[in-house]
């Protein structure tokens, strides 16, 4: 049976590594943040970051501001799908140092590491990144800044373990662990995480994960997704997810908060708005690169979306960067 929200992971094309071992001593406490230099060796230009800590032995506090602390357990992973600036601490109140500054890369080319704290209770942890090269990734924005995952128990998690537990041998042997186990490995993670929080979601809400957790949905987002510029349509997206088609835009709609076809032009609005900003294409490449066969069919529902034409707001972004860049 087809997974959708496994499916739409693959859609969004994510990279996944394990890049840090950790080993502190209580007390101990460092401020961390991924930075996509962190992941070269994995994908030379990644555009978004998931970063993650899997603690092996121990416990540690994760805090990021503006949310409540979080004590992760040996056994437990937290994933940061904003990869927010977060500390990571054997107790609250202490002064931190930069997780940057610790760390050491190993001589033989494998895992880098890093050591610190005062000699006290052991805490070992695997850091791991998931990354994506697209600018607009619909999971990302979807999650909330904290998401703790048990591996310990619950579907699928005996194999989260043993590869967890593969890697420890692995670096405690001071040798790397396979990259195609562990880019498997962060994905099945992030994959468990995120079901594990579209559960707890409340029957009333709407979005991309409650459509997710059904099958017919979930599939249609996963198709979106993996070819946002194929010429879909509610009648060919509601064939290829066997439903009827008022079947399935009243399914879409109601979980998804949209009709089907409102979403499609969502995102593909979206995804170019990101490109203009960040990218020099031409607007007829990126109006193609999304599914619009002609410049002025694009140019009209941009506008109507943001009330400019394309070529305006792109000016507009520019000079707005270029004005900040004077003023710093």
């Amino acid at each position: 049976m087809t997974d959708p929200l496994a499916e739409v992971l693959r859609s969004v094309r994510l990279t996944g590594g394990v890049f840090l071992d950790v080993r502190m001593t209580a007390p101990w406490c460092v401020l961390s943040q991924l930075t996509p230099e962190d992941v070269t060796p994995f994908l030379a230009t990644p555009a978004q970051l998931i970063s993650y800590h899997c603690v092996i032995d121990g416990r540690m506090l994760v805090t990021v501001e503006g949310e409540p602390d979080m004590e992760v357990r040996a056994g437990e992973v937290v994933l940061l799908p904003r990869n927010d600036a977060h500390i990571l601490a054997s107790a609250a109140g202490l002064a931190a140092v930069n997780a940057h500054e610790l760390i050491q890369p190993s001589a033989d080319g494998g895992l880098a590491q890093a050591s610190h704290g005062g000699g006290g209770e052991p805490t070992n942890m695997v850091c791991g990144f998931l990354a994506s090269d697209d600018l607009y990734n619909p999971l990302f924005a979807a999650l909330p800044r904290l998401l703790k995952l048990d591996i310990r128990e619950g579907a699928s998690r005996d194999w989260v373990e043993a590869s967890v537990r593969f890697a420890a041998g692995q670096l405690t042997q001071g040798k790397l662990a396979s990259s195609g186990v562990m880019s498997r490995l962060s994905e099945l993670l992030l994959t468990e995480a995120v079901r594990e929080y579209a559960a707890t979601l409340e029957a009333h809400n709407t979005g991309w994960l409650r459509g997710l957790a059904d099958p017919h949905v979930g599939r249609a987002l996963a198709l979106i997704h993996g070819k946002l510029s194929a010429p879909w349509s509610t009648e060919t997206l509601a064939k290829e997810v066997a439903l009827s088609h008022s079947a399935f835009v009243e399914r879409f709609t109601r979980l998804v908060g949209v009709p089907p076809m409102r979403y499609v032009i969502n995102w593909r609005l979206q995804t170019t708005k990101l490109n203009l900003q960040e990218t020099r294409a031409s607007i007829a490449n990126l109006a193609h690169s999304v599914g619009y066969e002609s410049e002025e069919a694009f140019s009209r529902a941009f506008k109507r979306e943001f009330g400019l034409a394309p070529a305006q707001w792109r000016a507009r972004q520019i000079a707005t960067r270029d004005g900040a860049s004077v003023a710093n």
